[in-house]
C-alpha cells in the first residue's frame, strides 16, 4: 500500500494533470480537431483501431527489443575488450568517437537502401544508437576502479582477467545502468526514424500514413502507444538497476559485518 502512495500515485497525478492541460488547451484555443485532437478523440481512436495499432506496435516492439539487446551486447563486449587490451583502446576508441560524430539518423536512408525496407535496417539503426552510450559508459566505469581495490588486486597479483571480472565489472555495473538508461530513451526515437525513412509496417509508418490522410487522432494514438512502449522499457531498466543497487548495498553490509 505504501508503494501505491509514492511513485505510482505521483505517476497517476502527473498523467491526469497532463490530460487536463491538453484538454484545456483544446478548449481555450478552439483549435480544429484535425490539427490537435482532444484526449477523448484520441482515446476513441485507440479503441476503434486497437487491432491495427497492435499489429504495427508488435513490429516496432520487435525492432526495438532486438536492436536494444544487440546494441547492449555489442557495447558490453566492446567495453570489456577496451578495458582488457591497451592495443584495443589505441585502435578502437578513435573509431568509436569518429563513428559517433556522424549522425546515426543521417545514415538511416543509406541503411534502408542497403538492407531494405524490412526489420533489418530498423534494427541496425537502433543498434548504432544504443551501442555508443552503453560502450562508453561501461568502459568509463571499468577504468575508474577505486584505488584501494586496485591496490588489493596488485597485492594479490591478480591476473588482468580476474581483476576485470572480479573487481572492475561489479564496480562498473552502475555506470552500465546509466548508459542503458540513456540508450533506452534514444532507442524508440531511432526505430521510429528508421520506419519513417522506409517501411511498410510499424508505428512510424502508421503515423506517416495517418498524417497523410488527415487522421490526426490516429497519429496521436500511435504516438501514445509508442510512449507506452518507451515507458515500459524504461521502467524495466529502472527496476533492474534498483535491484542491482540493493544487492550491492547488501554485499557491502555483509562485508562490513564480517570485518
Amino acid at each position: 500500500m505504501h508503494r501505491l502512495n509514492t511513485p505510482f500515485l505521483r505517476g497517476i497525478l502527473t498523467f491526469g494533470f497532463a490530460l487536463a492541460l491538453w484538454q484545456g488547451v483544446v478548449w481555450v484555443s478552439d483549435v480544429p480537431h484535425f490539427i490537435l485532437p482532444g484526449p477523448g478523440r484520441v482515446a476513441t481512436s485507440l479503441w476503434a483501431n486497437a487491432a491495427l495499432l497492435g499489429e504495427h506496435a508488435r513490429f516496432t516492439a520487435f525492432n526495438l527489443l532486438v536492436g536494444l539487446s544487440a546494441g547492449l551486447a555489442l557495447g558490453v563486449v566492446t567495453a570489456l575488450n577496451l578495458a582488457l587490451s591497451p592495443g584495443a583502446r589505441l585502435l578502437l576508441r578513435p573509431m568509436l568517437i569518429f563513428a559517433q560524430a556522424v549522425p546515426v539518423f543521417a545514415l538511416a536512408p543509406i541503411l534502408t537502401l542497403w538492407l531494405g525496407y524490412g526489420a533489418t535496417s530498423k534494427i541496425v539503426v537502433v543498434i548504432l544508437v544504443v551501442y555508443f552510450p552503453v560502450a562508453s559508459a561501461f568502459f568509463d566505469g571499468l577504468m575508474r576502479l577505486p584505488a584501494p581495490l586496485a591496490d588489493l588486486a596488485q597485492t594479490l597479483e591478480a591476473s588482468p582477467m580476474r581483476r576485470l571480472l572480479l573487481l572492475q565489472v561489479p564496480h562498473a555495473l552502475p555506470a552500465l545502468a546509466s548508459g542503458l538508461r540513456l540508450a533506452v530513451v534514444m532507442a524508440p526515437f531511432a526505430v521510429i526514424v528508421g520506419e519513417w525513412v522506409g517501411s511498410s509496417r510499424g508505428l512510424g509508418y502508421l503515423m506517416l500514413m495517418a498524417n497523410g490522410r488527415g487522421q490526426t487522432d490516429l497519429m496521436f494514438a500511435a504516438l501514445v502507444v509508442l510512449a507506452a512502449q518507451s515507458l515500459v522499457l524504461f521502467a524495466g531498466v529502472e527496476r533492474i538497476a534498483k535491484g542491482r543497487r540493493k544487492a550491492h548495498h547488501a554485499n557491502q553490509e555483509t562485508g562490513s559485518a564480517l570485518q
